[in-house]
């Protein structure tokens, strides 16, 4: 692996909290996700479960976690099982990890190879009433693909009708909110990654240039910091490319005068940021161009200091909504009597910030978190607000990753990165 493994001890710390939740008399199951397939014989990069990650810290593909708190053997209460190599395998695919590998990676003492675990699994339903099965219920996902979870759910409940059914992810939403200070190391990493990525297409970005060679500098840069790559897929956004919130194309040439949106962020050991700068192609912004993003600049640092212990989502979002519309207000896009009309479902200032400013970020870039929960300390979050102009051909997004504080202001992971005019300018033109 390109990365360095944290602690095993994070992912016993994760499994103990999680069995804590667990009913008597139960087990929880849970899988790697597949290989998925491209076309012929490729196939796209594997890519772990982050649920299995968050347990085990296992990085390979075939793997699952049974886990069964209140087995009387206490070396039966976690068993891992992983795929056993073979000749043919080391030649085509290389090694695949070992027992002890495995063990000492996930802190598991029982490791089991995969073809044991059918007939483990009818020795431990027939000691449980109930399991867990895991299945995504994350607010955002929208996912026609059937996946490893799904077959095994599917297959369970057809040869074990009379047992029990628990969910496991709103336990996981909730203990995957909230970071280990190891986890938010693992985030500080990509988030260091990511500000190499950014300096280095300040020097670069040049009228003339295409979308398409920002993404590739960036994707060097990343890379050649232990990364895999992008955190997701990277938008690239010059001109009005900008007003297009999910732009992914980056296929436009970016001209002098124009503004491009960059919206780009390394991953580091399965650990996300996410970095949104906007920057003029010529290297100096116009006096419009400073008036807006000074506005989402101010938007962005007083909604920052809302991510405290005991806010609310609801409320959060309502506030940074009040924020944006005194902004909007003095740069005159709206007025008081568009205020005073507007639908409380959508309000005025939703004209040119259409989306919300905040997500959860860890394992996932959209990271697990219960919006009805408060927040709490070792939450992590994007701040990230937007004024978009289609008319005027340019949109601007400013966006850092952040964790919630005890007390005091949100400790910004992204502080070192650059995001005042001035600075921009001065590397751009330095």
């Amino acid at each position: 692996m390109r990365y360095k493994p944290i602690s095993s001890r994070i992912y016993k710390k994760n499994r103990d909290k999680f069995t804590s939740r667990m009913k008597k008399d139960s087990i929880a199951i849970f899988n790697s996700n597949d290989i998925y397939p491209i076309g012929a014989d490729s196939t796209f990069p594997f890519e772990q479960h982050r649920d299995i990650f968050y347990l085990t810290g296992i990085d390979q593909e075939e793997t699952i976690l049974l886990l069964s708190p209140h087995a009387k053997k206490i070396k039966n209460r976690e068993i891992l099982f992983i795929k056993k190599t073979n000749k043919k395998i080391q030649i085509w695919e290389g090694p695949k990890l070992s027992k002890e590998e495995a063990k000492s990676i996930s802190g598991i003492e029982k490791i089991l190879w995969l073809n044991e675990f059918d007939s483990t699994l009818k020795q431990f339903t027939s000691q449980n009433s109930a399991i867990y099965l895991n299945k995504n219920e994350h607010y955002r996902s929208n996912s026609k693909t059937q996946t490893r979870e799904d077959r095994f759910i599917a297959k369970f409940k057809n040869e074990y009708p009379t047992h029990s059914v628990h969910r496991s992810n709103p336990i996981l939403q909730h203990l995957r909110s909230i970071k280990d200070p190891l986890e938010i190391n693992q985030i500080k990493i990509a988030c260091d990654i990511t500000e190499m990525g950014f300096r280095r297409i300040l020097k670069f970005i040049e009228p003339g240039i295409w979308e398409y060679e920002i993404e590739a500098e960036l994707l060097h840069e990343f890379i050649s910091n232990r990364s895999k790559g992008f955190a997701y897929s990277p938008i690239i956004a010059s001109g009005n490319n900008a007003n297009i919130l999910h732009y992914v194309k980056n296929n436009s040439q970016c001209k002098s005068g124009e503004l491009v949106l960059i919206d780009s962020a390394a991953e580091y050991g399965n650990y996300c940021s996410d970095l949104t700068r906007t920057v003029p192609v010529s290297g100096r912004y116009s006096d419009r161009h400073k008036a807006i993003y000074n506005s989402v600049l101010n938007v962005k640092k007083e909604a920052t200091n809302l991510l405290t212990p005991g806010n609310l989502w609801k409320e959060y979002h309502e506030e940074v909504g009040k924020i944006m519309t005194a902004e909007l207000l003095k740069l005159g896009l709206i007025d008081k009597n568009d205020v005073r009309k507007q639908d409380p479902k959508f309000p005025a200032y939703k004209k040119y910030f259409m989306h919300g400013t905040s997500h959860h970020i860890g394992l996932d870039t959209h990271d697990y978190g219960l919006l009805d929960e408060p927040f709490e300390p070792n939450m992590v979050f994007t701040v990230e607000p937007g004024i978009y102009l289609p008319d005027e051909g340019f949109g601007i997004r400013i966006e850092d990753v952040v964790v919630v504080q005890e007390s005091g202001e949100p400790i910004n992971l992204m502080k070192n990165i650059p995001i005042e005019v001035d600075e921009i300018e001065s590397i751009m033109n330095n």
